[in-house]
């Protein structure tokens, strides 16, 4: 079994050298009956070890090439499947300790422990960031990885004092890394080869005006958690304003864990509406508005000590009962599985 799903995984993966094609096939059936371990540990033997940081340092070999063969798997059972596909995005990071953390680079400045002084001490976190893409049916089966980018940076740039001086929404967003979310759009939709199909998912992180349009001008879908209040209608008020006169269309009811594993129960007022989004005021003359959905979904009664769950999405799919409300709010709870895909921190 264990070498049917490698085969399946590397059909479509060419690195240059049967060898090395072999050797990708052992280490993947290897690290698949042990993973999360170390590689020797995952290995056994010095030998297999030794052949493992040989291929890894190979000249020839690089992620994009390792993945090509798992895409073409993910775009096979894609199209073995009907109905929606949600591809949902999201950045993780892998934190390494190393004596010269600069050869690998840096994800974030963290914050440590207090000093004697009051301030806390803050340090720079060695690693490699992964923004991804993973594909699921509507029902919730994983299908695949349909792209993935891989990165670090070399230094930090104070991102707040960066605010202070440049707004964000001036810059374009080719020199921004948050392009991550439209690459991954266009290169998943590309692949699943059904632009209709795909439902791109997202958190607050995915809330581009950018992507609004990347997606009209695709023919796909997208739904994602809004965290800006975007310029509405004629661009004399904002979609807060007008969601704050739609009346509730009904509740919905989730049930969810929090961090500490502790079974949760909310009920949530819907409310939805279609409008017109602008985009910000700086970018006009180059993005049209678009005719958009907005779903806001709050809680009742949110119980002592945990705060409420509060939803408010942003979706091009179209919302016109309160049963299409809450159909997207179930999509849009699928996105977790991406967070429990992701390995923890």
């Amino acid at each position: 079994m264990g070498q049917k799903w490698v085969e399946t995984e590397t059909a479509g993966c060419d690195l240059g050298d049967a060898r090395l094609n072999r050797r990708l096939g052992a280490m993947l059936e290897a690290l698949g009956e042990r993973p999360g371990k170390s590689l020797p540990t995952a290995f056994q033997d010095w030998s297999n070890t030794k052949a493992a940081y040989r291929f890894f340092s190979n000249g020839n070999v690089s992620e994009d090439k390792i993945l090509e063969g798992h895409f073409a798997a993910s775009a096979l059972r894609i199209q073995a499947t009907d109905g929606p596909i949600l591809i949902l995005q999201d950045t993780t990071e892998f934190s390494f300790k190393r004596s010269a953390p600069e050869k690998i680079g840096f994800t974030k400045v963290s914050t440590g422990r207090k000093l004697k002084e009051g301030r806390y001490q803050k340090h720079a976190v060695c690693g490699l960031l992964m923004h991804a893409s993973l594909a699921i049916t509507s029902d919730g089966l994983p299908l695949g990885l349909t792209a993935a980018k891989f990165w670090s940076r070399a230094k930090f740039k104070g991102t707040a004092a960066l605010k202070r001086k440049i707004n964000p929404t001036r810059v374009p967003i080719e020199q921004k890394e948050s392009m991550r979310w439209l690459d991954n759009l266009r290169l998943s939709t590309e692949l699943a080869g059904a632009p209709e199909r795909c439902v791109h998912v997202g958190d607050r992180e995915s809330d581009i005006y950018e992507l609004y349009c990347l997606a009209e001008e695709l023919g796909t879908n997208f739904l994602v958690r809004s965290c800006v209040d975007r310029l509405a209608e004629d661009g004399g008020t904002t979609i807060a304003k007008v969601m704050a006169e739609v009346q509730s269309s009904g509740t919905h009811e989730v049930r969810f864990r929090d961090a500490q594993g502790k079974d949760h129960r909310a009920v949530l007022s819907v409310r939805y509406a279609t409008m017109t989004v602008r985009p910000p005021i700086g970018k006009q003359r180059k993005y049209r508005h678009q005719d958009l959905q907005i779903i806001h979904a709050e809680e009742f009664d949110p119980p002592e000590g945990r705060a409420p769950v509060i939803w408010k999405l942003i979706t091009n799919l179209p919302v016109a009962t309160h049963a299409d409300a809450v159909h997207k709010l179930e999509w849009y709870a699928l996105r977790w599985k991406i967070e429990t895909f992701f390995p923890d921190p």
